[in-house]
């Protein structure tokens, strides 16, 4: 029989599971509404219920051998889901909920970290020992590879580059501060920068026809394309304090290259080059010219399962 792990991640609004070689093939996959507002042992009993029945096809050719999972809060070295915003849990033990279900080794991170976990394993990291994954969603989260191994910091919760302060006293962030860097640099951040153009600008524009709760970051790209200046202007002023954040972290990490993953990333060197631009006017000298910026090599919408698949083959390997 041919191993494989099941790789689970766990979203707001929908839960997506398969199974996964070691060479990141998926053999199947699935999906099913999380219900976040019911309790998270319901979830699990329908995940497993629809899987079990999916994996009776498959049973006699492969064998599980680990799960894997990325979650929202997920806390790599307890094995809990703690306190998940958009999921109505609280603190949720994983493991023993698994452990109903599997006995079988299972680890599990956030999603940021499952993603740059991904991309080691079967996307454009492979090979790289020192990156950072940079996902550009409705937030931004990242995950940092050193050495080879995911940094987890001493509680588990290493990685939070969304909520670092890039304005002083500037746009208030869910998390409660203000200036935080996804406010700017993220699907949310980047329709928040048009309408404060559009507010400061007489310049002409599509997006003026659309309501913030309608406008996407994908018309947004597409008005740039044509050539609308307050859209242009969204993604240079988006791409340089991006740019910023990640000089910083230049400083203090010395990555091989940052991994740009998620929907703000479909828009490419719309975003890179003012990103690469201002990352590189910030860097110190002896850093210039040393730092990719490359987008993800991942699909997106099979990123998730890859990544809580590749967690577990890494731990297995260990």
């Amino acid at each position: 029989m041919k191993d494989v792990t099941l790789g689970i991640d766990i979203g707001g609004t929908n839960t997506v599971f398969g199974i996964v070689n070691k060479n990141g093939t998926i053999i199947f996959k699935d999906s099913i509404p999380t219900n976040g507002m019911e309790p998270a042992g319901n979830l699990f009993e329908r995940l497993f219920a629809k899987f079990n029945n999916s994996f009776e096809h498959y049973s006699k050719e492969y064998k599980i051998v680990g799960i894997g999972m990325g979650a929202p809060n997920a806390n790599y070295y307890t094995g809990a889901i703690e306190n998940p915003i958009n999921l109505n849990w609280g603190y949720v033990d994983a493991s023993s909920l698994i452990k109903k279900y599997y006995d079988l080794p299972f680890a599990l991170t956030n999603d940021a970290n499952a993603a740059a976990i991904g991309e080691m394993e079967f996307g454009s990291a492979k090979g790289m020992k020192n990156f950072v994954e940079i996902t550009l969603g409705t937030g931004l989260g990242s995950g940092i590879i050193i050495d080879g191994k995911m940094l987890y910091g001493h509680s588990g919760t290493a990685g939070e580059l969304g909520h670092i302060n890039i304005v002083r006293d500037g746009r208030r962030c869910g998390c409660g501060s203000k200036g935080c860097l996804e406010t700017y640099v993220s699907a949310t951040g980047i329709k928040r920068t048009v309408f404060e153009l559009l507010s400061s600008s007489r310049d002409e524009s599509g997006l003026r026809d659309i309501s913030f709760n309608q406008l996407t970051s994908k018309q947004i790209y597409d008005a740039a394309n044509l050539g609308d200046k307050i859209a242009i202007n969204a993604f240079k002023y988006t791409g340089k304090m991006l740019g910023d954040a990640l000089a910083d972290m230049v400083a203090i990490l010395s990555p091989e290259a940052f991994v740009i993953f998620g929907g703000l990333a479909q828009a490419g060197e719309m975003l890179f080059e003012p990103t690469r631009k201002q990352m590189e006017n910030s860097l110190l000298d002896f850093y210039k010219g040393k730092i990719k910026l490359v987008k993800s090599g991942l699909e997106e919408g099979d990123a998730a399962i890859l990544g809580a698949s590749a967690l577990i083959w890494q731990e297995l390997r260990k």
